[in-house]
């Protein structure tokens, strides 16, 4: 990314672009991890990612798989467009004269990535999160029906990303839809600091002599280790947020009131490997995300796409 110069237009169509082709892909284990982090002792329905996708299909069909791809396909294009574009930006202003960046100074810049993309991804997960698991708390009541709580609050059927847009914003503002966005700049702060500046060291190994840029299966594989080293590292408070944006639970599942209430009751009743469930799926998910979006900026596909656009005449 950062060896030649993409016009900001052109890094947020690349951003988009990486994002639609990498969510489509991956998808189905987001929606296993999410399911797998939300269940807790007594209601555990699923053994593993496999068990999880199996599960699923035989109760939902194959479609059910993609619960919330929806919500994530409209809302991936600015979330990834904003997270790639603005590295570059805090890159561009903390660079001194076009010289190499710090290690200190790459962690400033991946920080402000971070912290840009929550505008975003906190309502994006929000509802993803919401659609995922209903197919879940759907086979609780019915094969595990001690789990749920006979007050519990009504099911809506077959929710959609507006029904439940509406719910939140009606019943608590705007807030309803931002809820766990500190639990979301501490997952995303971080994995930005960890992800932008390995991934610039690694692609910086397979560089073609000291100017020459990385190859394109260079640049794959070092997005795909750099996502998913931040992605495991990060995991433990991926769980803390996936738990405090749930809004449906089981008479048996805790709820919890902050982020320092979660980590307790998940320490006292889980134990600290609950942390980190869905750590292999996160890291499964992430690691083509990333990689697909450093070869689409390496493809330069923003700049095509862009070749067809007229120019202006100045």
């Amino acid at each position: 990314m950062a060896d030649k110069q993409i016009s900001l237009p052109a890094k947020l169509i690349n951003g988009g672009v990486a994002g639609l082709i990498g969510v489509t892909c991956v998808f189905p284990i987001d929606l296993a991890k999410t399911r797998l982090q939300n269940q807790q002792n007594g209601s555990r329905l699923y053994t593993s990612m496999s068990d999880c996708l199996i599960k699923t299909i035989r109760s939902e069909g194959y479609f059910g798989m993609y619960r919330g791809a929806a919500v994530n396909l409209t809302l991936v294009t600015p979330e990834k467009a904003i997270k790639l574009a603005a590295n570059d930006f805090f890159r561009f202003h903390l660079s001194k004269d076009g010289q190499k960046l710090t290690l200190l100074r790459e962690m400033l810049a991946g920080c402000g990535a971070g912290t840009c993309q929550v505008i975003v991804t906190t309502p994006m997960e929000m509802l993803k999160i919401q659609l995922q698991d209903a197919g879940r708390i759907a086979a609780q009541r019915k094969l595990m029906p001690q789990t749920v709580a006979p007050g519990g609050p009504v099911e809506v059927k077959s929710p959609t990303a507006m029904q439940l847009t509406r719910e939140l914003l009606r019943e608590k503002g705007i807030a309803g839809l931002y809820k766990g966005l500190g639990a979301t700049l501490l997952r995303d702060v971080p994995f930005s600091i960890i992800y932008f500046p390995l991934f610039a060291n690694l692609n910086d190994l397979g560089k073609r002599g000291a100017e020459g840029p990385a190859p394109f299966y260079v640049s794959f594989i070092s997005g795909c280790i750099a996502g998913s080293t931040a992605a495991v590292a990060v995991n433990p408070v991926d769980v803390i947020k996936t738990r405090l944006q749930s809004l449906t639970r089981g008479s048996q599942e805790d709820t919890y009131s902050g982020v320092t209430d979660c980590i307790r009751k998940i320490l006292r009743n889980e134990g600290p490997s609950a942390f980190l469930k869905g750590a292999y799926c996160r890291a499964l998910v992430i690691a083509p995300l990333f990689g697909i979006a450093q070869v689409v900026y390496f493809l330069g596909v923003g700049e095509f796409i862009l070749s067809f656009l007229p120019k202006r005449n100045n």
